[in-house]
């Protein structure tokens, strides 16, 4: 579970209720039918109308992402994995990392390292697997859009329906009562708008991006290990070159869990 994306959830929905609430607002007063009809339907249509079914299908897997945790290797162990299979290169030979290949659940990583053992230049390597890495980014654009468009298209349909809310409201201007709940109403909607737009789905299409760049990280610093070890290049020397891309506070701690890797190997 990624705890944040829960957490701003519920805070979200503290701030604007309990917002609401202190300030002498009924909650019952969301209960409104057409401005619940006009933003959630028509959310819905314009991004049906915006994508294909075949990208839109993907959007309760995408929630999924956005409320779950990747499951990549931590930093320490990926760049404590290179430095085990560098050692093991330098000592019996590439081939040597076949029976390790297996073990590997990572298919992103798995496909490069069995380029490496197969005899693939180095340039062969970084083509394929950097055209893999921009294929995906260019997937993950696309996925992200859908929450980015719908944060746009939200608050505008919140606006729309405050309009629709005042034309009803102009027409009970002789009856006070009527016409101090129509305009209330009107506003729920633009209220709805805002909200959606810009508590979840713009936030959605963020932390899609966010998760989107540590995983193009992840498989950029999966190809520079790879390549290091089809140079021959020291286990030390890729346990450097990994950690530099990290920021500089955290490269000590990464190596650190490097070398706890490989004690706990030797032991």
């Amino acid at each position: 579970m990624d705890i944040t994306s829960l957490v701003g959830i519920i805070l979200g929905l503290i701030a604007v209720f309990v917002g609401m609430v202190l300030k002498g607002v009924s909650l019952t007063a969301l209960i409104n039918p057409a401005a619940i009809l006009i933003i959630i339907l028509g959310t819905i249509s314009v991004i049906l109308i915006a994508f294909p079914l075949s990208e839109v299908k993907k959007v309760p897997k995408l929630l999924g992402i956005i409320m779950k945790n990747q499951k990549t290797m931590e930093m320490g162990e990926l760049i404590g994995f290179f430095s085990e299979l560098a050692q093991l290169a330098r000592q019996e030979g590439l081939l040597a990392l076949d029976a390790k290949i297996a073990e590997i659940e990572d298919p992103f990583l798995r496909r490069g390292l069995r380029f490496a053992v197969d005899g693939q230049s180095a340039e062969y390597i970084r083509d394929i697997l950097g055209e893999e890495i921009s294929a995906m980014e260019a997937r993950h654009a696309g996925n992200s859009s859908i929450f980015s468009q719908a944060g746009t298209y939200a608050p505008t349909l919140g606006v729309l329906g405050a309009v629709v809310g005042l034309i009803a409201a102009l027409g009970n201007l002789d009856n006070p009562d009527e016409l101090g709940h129509a305009i209330a109403a009107a506003f729920v909607a633009t209220m709805l708008g805002i909200f959606t737009g810009y508590v979840f789905w713009h936030p959605f299409a963020n932390k899609l991006k966010r998760k989107s760049l540590a995983e193009v990280q992840t498989k950029e610093i999966m190809i520079e290990g790879i390549l290091s070890i089809l140079e021959g290049e020291p286990p030390r020397v890729i346990e450097e070159k990994l950690a530099s891309y990290l920021p500089v506070s955290e490269r000590q701690a990464a190596l650190a869990g490097s070398e706890d890797e490989s004690d706990g190997e030797e032991e």
